[in-house]
């Protein structure tokens, strides 16, 4: 058998793109909050899928043959991929399926990143899965203040990691002196969607990182601060998760670097994974988020996630509107849904009733947001209020700041996405090379400048 490996040097790894020289520039963003880019310094961001040996097939007529068991082959990718980690020198790191079971793989990836000025932190998924994530934070342009540890503790034996960072290097340009940009990141691995019904695990999973990130960010009084979460969310632009974290103020940073669109004729401009079934897609996200008072709760922004896996679950099963409304109020002779009907129809199409699925508090949570005027049961006005999901529309955290009678101005720093690639290059357009066997994943690199924003903000 002879496995071989694309040499990674200066001459065809990614090349590190000229930079336009940095403009200031100035844009009012819908949250009241206008945003002034500050040029240098940058910071760089890598989120990569490394693809544990543990899981890397080397026979596709015997998939039990894995490149754990032979040194050489998972030596020899390893050290590659570490050549062009260095390469990079991204200022921040975020590696999944990184093989935490093997003790000289972790020494060979700390040695090497610590000798190049990384501060590294690795977390082991739970229940001694032997993959799990590495983050590395650079000494020279970020300073570590906290890390934490997510363990989701459910199906798929998820993890994640938090870093609270400050920049260095300070910003003179506030009118307030000298500010060391502070940013809280996160690298995750999402479960990947088997089934269908898996969407409320992956999605609940995205909820648990952001209900941890809003209290944290209460309780050290860090609304103010920049947020990248890292990672492979094992789900595309069409998914859920993308338009949950869509809600919750969330940009892509490798879209906005190329100006793409949510639209569906977007979705396919850019791949970072070949899966074990041979499909390509891009499910490796960098996602930013500047501070932003008007986006919607957390709460509501998730249940009307649920509501579409719901009423994609029911799609599936080729019912229209009006068909739905009757599978969901079952035997019922009258024109209304009993929650008790809600409750069956949920776990005919899988979303309850199993280890994974939906608990009772969630259903329950489900049921008195849809039910809009408490009567116990829901008329057909309201499930069209569900299924287009035109009940979540207009909420309190919608409004512009500038509405309010009385506000005062916050200065914070934010981030404006300067640059993103894509290696290999030719998953840019969509593409994957055969010739690439780092991982079955791409790297995505994104490059950051500095933003100064303005936000008008009500008193309280």
């Amino acid at each position: 058998m002879v496995v071989e490996y694309p040499d990674v040097d200066g001459s065809n790894s990614s090349q590190k793109e000229t930079l336009p020289a940095s403009q200031d520039t100035i844009s009012r963003s819908n949250s009241g909050c206008v945003a002034s880019t500050m040029g240098d310094p940058c910071i760089s961001c890598t989120t990569f899928n490394i693809l544990a040996p543990i899981y890397k097939r080397l026979d596709k007529e015997n998939q039990s043959i894995r490149e754990s068991g032979f040194r050489a082959f998972w030596q020899s990718r390893n050290q590659k991929i570490l050549d062009w980690l260095l390469y990079e020198r991204s200022s921040i790191i975020c590696l999944q399926e990184f093989w935490v079971g093997n003790e000289e793989l972790v020494h060979k990836y700390q040695e090497r990143l610590g000798d190049a000025g990384y501060d590294t932190f690795k977390l082991a998924r739970t229940n001694n899965r032997g993959d799990g994530l590495l983050t590395a934070i650079h000494k020279d342009y970020l300073r570590v203040l906290n890390y934490s540890e997510l363990l989701f503790n459910d199906f798929g034996d998820r993890v994640a990691q938090l870093l609270h960072v400050q920049s260095v290097l300070p910003f003179p340009q506030s009118r307030k002196g000298e500010i060391k940009q502070e940013i809280l990141i996160v690298n995750t691995h999402l479960l990947f969607p088997h089934d269908s019904s898996l969407s409320v695990v992956r999605l609940h999973q995205v909820y648990k990182i952001l209900q941890y990130l809003e209290i944290y960010q209460r309780e050290n009084q860090l609304d103010h601060v920049p947020v990248i979460l890292c990672g492979d969310w094992n789900g595309s632009k069409r998914g859920h998760v993308y338009k949950f974290l869509r809600s919750q103020g969330f940009v892509s940073s490798y879209d906005i670097a190329h100006q793409y669109t949510d639209s569906d004729a977007d979705a396919h401009k850019w791949v970072s994974h070949r899966n074990h079934r041979g499909n390509i897609c891009g499910v490796d996200f960098i996602w930013l988020r500047n501070p932003n008072k008007s986006r919607k709760s957390l709460k509501t922004s998730w249940t009307a996630a649920v509501f579409g896996i719901i009423k994609n679950q029911l799609q599936k099963a080729l019912l229209a509107e009006n068909d739905a409304f009757a599978f969901l109020k079952a035997d019922n002779h009258d024109d209304f849904i009993t929650y008790s009907a809600f409750c069956e129809a949920l776990r005919q199409v899988n979303l309850t009733g199993l280890s994974y699925g939906l608990s009772f508090q969630q259903t329950k949570d489900l049921w008195t947001q849809a039910d809009i005027d408490g009567n116990g049961v829901l008329d057909y006005d309201e499930f069209k209020r569900i299924w287009n999901s035109t009940w979540s529309e207009q909420t309190e955290e919608n409004l512009d700041p500038e509405d309010s009678e009385e506000s005062i101005e916050e200065e914070t720093v934010g981030f404006a996405v300067k640059n993103a690639t894509i290696f290999p290059r030719e998953a840019e357009k969509g593409m994957w090379p055969e010739n690439y066997s780092l991982s079955d994943h791409a790297a995505v690199t994104v490059v950051f400048t500095s933003m100064k924003i303005h936000c008008s903000q009500p008193l309280q």
